[in-house]
């Protein structure tokens, strides 16, 4: 089998372009800005929608592989990145992920591309080999479970609102909880209280303020969630402050989790592990399946947990197969309101992850399972980049 062209739609979504504004937090040690939601301008004219990416690997047996792409942000293609991936890889044979992967992994130095740029071609291989073998991705890699809990990420601009959100998503069967609570330490710390007396002990949670605090403001917070029995602790402070991580990490018995925005280089996360920076890893297999498997076995032989970050590709498809096949992972992240969801319905993929009382699992397809109503999906493509 040859790959014969690498090509991606640009579709466009429902969703306005968002221009963020940055606004400074108050009542911190240290000046900290935070990107409001609610104040940057959103450009809404058809011409200016978010855009959704798919890539798309096409074989001379008639397979394809597909799956999204970063749009935008770290990793993230451009038209070049395409080109340039097209020409690394025709007539080679996708079922070699490895060399593949190596060749990629290698070689990003020296095409001069950011990590994790051909994520998503990786994925596309693993959708081939898949229906090439005629099962789907899970059965691949190993099962090791039939399905696995979902953690929602709670909201509430005031801590009646917050507890509520946490009350509503135990009772929707979540069994865990993630909030972002932005406010000065010691105003957190109540915060982070009223959610655990609200849920109960038996509820998981789990405490992300993206770095907003110092390294003594994160080490109050910390003796006060080991108290509270929170299950991680995740951005406590910058994480490029590498020496303050392995600071805090020895200090604090509550698991850290310290490398969302390096998370795209497989490479500097496994370093950070290895010299105790944190004690969990992040990773989002939008840059690749066969890098985040690596991780996952490395962290494994290190005794911690890969934890995944948001819904990895194909609106929660491939995160599904990759955490019923990880043993030393525990949670699928879940979203308010299921927009990642709604935004995969509406690109024309019929069958993106939907907890259900709380649990998410994969589907049986070959590949990823992926289901498409192919003239919706082209009703929504602007162009493709072939």
């Amino acid at each position: 089998m040859k790959i014969t062209n690498v090509s991606l739609s640009v579709l466009e979504s429902d969703q306005a372009v968002r221009d963020f504004e940055l606004i400074k937090l108050h009542g911190q040690e240290r000046e900290r800005w935070l990107h409001s939601s609610g104040v940057g301008p959103q450009r809404s004219t058809d011409s200016s929608r978010q855009h959704e990416f798919v890539l798309h690997v096409d074989t001379d047996e008639g397979i394809t592989g597909h799956c999204t792409a970063i749009s935008e942000g770290v990793a993230s293609l451009t038209k070049r990145d395409v080109e340039q991936l097209r020409g690394l890889v025709l007539g080679e044979n996708p079922l070699h992920r490895e060399h593949l992967y190596q060749k990629l992994h290698q070689g990003t130095r020296w095409v001069y591309r950011v990590a994790g740029w051909a994520g998503a071609f990786d994925n596309c291989l693993w959708d081939i080999a898949g229906k090439a073998a005629d099962m789907p991705v899970w059965a691949l890699i190993g099962r090791v479970r039939e399905s696995i809990p979902a953690y929602l990420n709670i909201r509430g601009a005031t801590i009646e609102e917050a507890v509520e959100d946490a009350q509503a998503a135990v009772s929707q069967g979540f069994v865990s909880t993630k909030d972002h609570f932005y406010h000065p330490h010691r105003e957190n710390i109540l915060w982070l209280t009223a959610i655990r007396d609200a849920v109960g002990p038996s509820i998981d949670l789990m405490h992300d303020p993206v770095g907003i605090y110092t390294y003594d403001e994160a080490v109050i917070v910390g003796r006060s969630l080991e108290q509270l029995g929170y299950r991680w602790f995740e951005e406590p402070i910058p994480e490029r402050s590498h020496n303050r991580l392995k600071q805090l990490a020895s200090e604090l018995s509550i698991p850290i989790m310290a490398n969302e925005t390096l998370m795209f280089d497989v490479d500097i996360s496994a370093q950070w592990m290895i010299s105790g920076a944190t004690d969990l890893i992040r990773y989002n297999a939008r840059t690749g399946t066969t890098a985040g498997l690596k991780l996952a076995h490395l962290a494994e032989l290190h005794g911690t947990n890969v934890e995944f970050n948001g819904n990895g590709g194909l609106w929660g498809l491939v995160h599904a197969h990759l955490l019923c096949s990880i043993q030393n992972t525990s949670y699928y992240e879940y979203f308010p309101g299921g927009w990642h969801d709604e935004t995969g319905k509406s690109m024309g993929m019929t069958n993106p992850v939907t907890p259900i009382k709380g649990r998410i699992s994969p589907p049986d397809g070959p590949g990823w399972g992926a289901e498409w109503d192919w003239d919706l999906f082209n009703r929504r493509v602007l162009e493709v980049w072939d």
